[in-house]
């Protein structure tokens, strides 16, 4: 769209822009003559890919003949912006582009220069099959990679701009066809009402998207994976893409699909069975076992056999404190390592904390400061914590564990019980857009994951 001097005048705008960048060091103002034919270029040349430039504007500036021409040309070129106010305009030249003056014209052309455009290999969520590349950190090339697997002339992309200093671009992905309308009306409202400087990650974001801030299960899902996203926009949600970010939001998210693995989809149908029977099973293991443990050993022992009472009750001889605060320290010390293993450096963070654990396990139990049982009990719901895919249900229930454990410490293996089932009703009670939390799909055409 090509905005002629009656909305943004050259004489006016331009010496303003010159004012408010001069003292920026990089800060570029060309302007191009020869013969009759003039522009002028406005850009900050680290930010602006200068080979493109060059060959897209100012070389055939030189080799035509006619300003006509070389504004028939400018305004033909598929990378041009729309213009809609001054402080616009300097927003878009710290993100890349440059501004062009022709005659009493102003054009808007985006020349970013991209050194984040290449595809990231699967960290967080790495599959045996699968496409083994994940998002880049580059909006455009990510949305390159979602069309080249979504091939629907219904999916639907809007761009956003979040931070009231950064103006970071954010996309909104959805087929329009499918999409939960009422989601999809929540995001776009809570998009527009966010009032922060800095929005530097996608994670940051949710937290923007989020209405209740203290709440502890995740409404969204964090994910690097493309197929995942592919997926989820043919079942009706909506995807959420920033600037300089490779993960994107998935909306609204159940508790359901935080327990999905894309490898469910490229496995037999009963090995994919088979594999989510096994993360129920890690799931409960990791937020119940702990305060198993407490209520057998302190409240209900008679529910073992009598040999394996008598051999717990034999592991905990000369362990100096009741069993609730035996848990607890060696739960905290599991979270040390787990925390370790992911702030130390890649190189040693397997090595230190597999060391370490080793030789606290055995130190503790030979100091008498934990029983054996426990130690094993211990290792089960570190592993456990880990079998859930997407990382946020597993920082959730990390948190969850210990307020089962304070009901367990309280009132037994009743506590226990009354605890499993407050979970269940807070996951119930819950929605996430409009979605109840707890729903149970079933398989059929509207397939979510």
């Amino acid at each position: 769209m090509v905005i002629k001097s009656k909305k943004l005048e050259i004489s006016s705008t331009f010496p303003w822009i010159i004012d408010k960048l001069k003292p920026t060091f990089d800060f570029t103002h060309k302007p191009l003559h020869i013969e009759n034919k003039q522009i002028e270029l406005l850009y900050i040349k680290t930010v602006v890919d200068g080979d493109r430039l060059h060959n897209t504007v100012i070389k055939p500036f030189f080799e035509m003949t006619s300003l006509t021409n070389i504004e028939a040309y400018l305004t033909s070129l598929p990378n041009q912006q729309e213009i809609s106010s001054k402080d616009q305009l300097l927003v878009e030249l710290t993100k890349g582009s440059v501004i062009i003056g022709i005659k009493e014209t102003i054009l808007l052309f985006d020349f970013k220069k991209v050194h984040i455009d290449a595809p990231l290999p699967t960290n967080v969520e790495p599959t045996i099959q699968g496409p083994q590349y994940a998002l880049s950190e580059d909006l455009i090339t990510n949305i390159n990679m979602i069309r080249q697997r979504y091939h629907q002339p219904s999916l639907r992309i809007e761009m956003h701009s979040v931070g009231n200093k950064v103006h970071q671009s954010v996309a909104v992905l959805y087929d329009e066809d499918i999409v939960n309308k009422d989601a999809l009306k929540q995001i776009k409202s809570k998009l527009r009402e966010i009032d922060k400087d800095l929005i530097l990650a996608g994670a940051d974001l949710i937290r923007c998207l989020n209405n209740k801030k203290r709440s502890l299960l995740p409404t969204t899902i964090l994910t690097e994976r493309t197929d995942r996203i592919s997926y989820n926009i043919s079942g009706g949600k909506v995807i959420i893409m920033m600037d300089g970010d490779s993960n994107a939001i998935l909306a609204p998210a159940v508790f359901f699909d935080f327990m999905t693995s894309m490898e469910d989809e490229y496995h037999p149908f009963w090995v994919s069975k088979f594999t989510s029977f096994l993360r129920y099973i890690g799931f409960f293991s990791c937020i119940a076992l702990p305060g198993l443990y407490v209520g057998l050993t302190s409240y209900n022992p008679e529910i073992f056999r009598s040999e394996l009472a008598l051999s717990l009750a034999g592991s905990r001889v000369g362990v100096p404190y009741p069993s609730y605060i035996e848990v607890l320290i060696m739960l905290i010390v599991m979270e040390f390592l787990t925390e370790a293993s992911i702030r130390l450096p890649k190189a040693i963070s397997a090595t230190a904390t597999t060391v370490g654990g080793l030789i606290l396990g055995t130190a503790v139990t030979e100091a008498a400061l934990a029983s054996n049982i426990l130690i094993i009990i211990v290792s089960a719901v570190a592993i456990s914590t880990f079998v859930i895919p997407i990382n946020e249900m597993s920082f959730a229930i990390r948190v969850s564990r210990y307020g089962i454990l304070f009901f367990t410490t309280i009132a037994g293996m009743t506590g226990l019980a009354i605890a499993l089932i407050g979970l269940v009703m807070w996951m119930a009670n819950k929605s996430s857009y409009g979605e109840a939390y707890f729903k149970l799909f079933i398989q059929g055409k509207n397939k979510e994951t």
